[in-house]
């Protein structure tokens, strides 16, 4: 299940180097707009709902296009979907930039993702399928740098050109990475997978069950919930009932790795409480403008950006249990210091989520190791980009289940911070369910280890 297919080092790490740049402007693109989102609404005089059509758009397109890009990786060269994917990305970039009305922005965005998702599914697949074991930790760091520095910055690019600029700029800067296709072009190999044919229902029910799904999720719709859970019974009866379907179904027979993809679900959603919730703490109880918001965010996101070539020397050091549970310790210290510090001077937040971001890189990274290992040759591409698709998913999930615990509000035990307001207590209390939510995640994934390392020693017994 683990081998690597041969480059030279001068290629990998030039390779490396070329992915982790487009990386960063990819991440950026995917947070940049959050903080643009006012000017926007202004500037066409949009309600909420339609200016949050400017994300929701571009997280569908995006969710489901890693998990297709990932497929298609196992068929056909991934120098030439990189190639159409970043084309994508910049004629979305550039109707978005030439945009003159709400319309013209969505199509852009949703080119944008169209484009952009090839990139998710990329830095899992290049790092598995060119390096091996001992080396690909290092390799998956050099991706999650890239992409935690985009995250680190977005805000603070989108707060500057917002202000001092123009919004229509966050999609000018997204051209840079055209740059990168030469260089893809030159260091990728020719290696196709196996030539078959495409299940397109497959595919096209695939897509509706995530769009439906994610749609459900972010309305909290009862009824697109079963719509959703409808699309996902007939693409399950689809991948059982043809010879080539868009997914083999024994990818999820494969217990190893769909556990190694159900403990990253729990630790993605609570991770996703780092970009959700800090700002709107940071806003309503510190009372700090958006960009001062980006700032004080930022130290703990170049943190986990500087710390994530460690974690993968870590990883292939240590292991990925080592680096796993360090992961966890560190979100588990955030949350506590946060549900006890929620409303403290703002830069005692910054040195908590300095934890949680470094918590949040090495946990996707060892997980990302660890799935990697599960899968093989000919499964890669589409189980990695299934592991980024649970990553939208679950943000999805925890976004509206965190939203739904602020607006109503009504608990009735409370988890008191140290700087004690009433407009904390929503904050403490979900903070403090996040820290349980650790624990929970660091018992399965010891459950799920020993019964490894019993199965193994079996199998040497035998």
């Amino acid at each position: 299940m683990d081998v690597a297919i041969q480059l030279t080092q001068d290629k990998k790490e030039k390779l490396i180097v070329v992915l982790s740049f487009t990386l960063i402007f990819s991440s950026m693109n995917a947070t940049m707009f959050n903080v643009a989102l006012p000017a926007i609404s202004t500037e066409f005089s949009l309600h909420a709902s339609q200016a949050s059509w400017i994300i929701t758009s571009y997280m569908i397109v995006y969710a489901i296009g890693a998990v297709i890009y990932g497929r298609l990786a196992d068929q056909f060269k991934l120098k030439d979907l990189l190639t159409i994917g970043l084309v994508f990305f910049a004629v979305g970039s550039i109707i978005g930039f030439f945009s003159a009305n709400y319309w013209s922005i969505v199509i852009g965005r949703a080119l944008q993702a169209m484009g952009a998702a090839v990139l998710p599914a990329s830095s899992m697949i290049i790092p598995t399928r060119y390096f091996n074991a001992e080396t690909r930790g290092r390799a998956l760091g050099m991706t999650s740098a890239g992409l935690a520095f985009g995250v680190a910055i977005g805000p603070i690019v989108a707060g500057f050109l917002t202000t001092w600029l123009h919004w229509k700029y966050l999609f000018a800067i997204s051209l840079f990475t055209i740059a990168a296709i030469p260089f893809y072009r030159k260091y990728l190999d020719d290696v196709a997978g196996t030539s078959s044919k495409i299940d397109f229902l497959g595919a096209f029910l695939l897509a509706l069950t995530i769009a439906v799904l994610l749609f459900a999720i972010s309305t909290a719709s009862l009824i697109y919930l079963l719509a959703g859970i409808t699309c996902l019974a007939l693409f399950v009866i689809r991948i059982k009932s043809v010879k080539n379907p868009f997914i083999q179904p024994a990818l999820f027979r494969n217990s190893d790795y769909s556990m190694a993809l159900f403990i990253y679900a729990l630790g993605a959603g609570i991770g996703f409480a780092l970009p959700y919730l800090t700002p709107l703490v940071l806003i309503e109880l510190n009372h700090l403008t958006a960009f001062q918001t980006g700032l004080y965010m930022f130290p703990g996101a170049l943190s986990a950006a500087l710390l994530a070539k460690t974690g993968g020397k870590i990883a292939d050091s240590r292991g990925n249990s080592g680096l796993t549970f360090l992961a966890i310790s560190c979100f588990f210290i955030c949350f506590c210091s946060l549900a006890l510090m929620a409303g403290a001077p703002a830069y005692f937040i910054t040195c908590f989520l300095i934890f949680g971001y470094v918590g949040q890189t090495f946990f996707q990274l060892a997980m990302a190791n660890t799935i990697s290992q599960t899968l093989p040759r000919n499964q890669t591409g589409v189980g990695m980009g299934l592991f980024m698709l649970v990553n939208f998913v679950a943000s999805s999930t925890a976004t509206a289940i965190m939203g739904t615990a602020i607006s109503k509000n009504n608990a009735t035990v409370y988890f008191k911070s140290l700087f004690f307001q009433f407009e904390s207590v929503k904050y403490s209390n979900i903070y403090s369910v996040l820290a349980i939510m650790a624990v929970v995640i660091a018992l399965i994934y010891s459950i799920a280890l020993r019964k490894k390392l019993k199965e193994a020693k079996s199998c040497i017994s035998t």
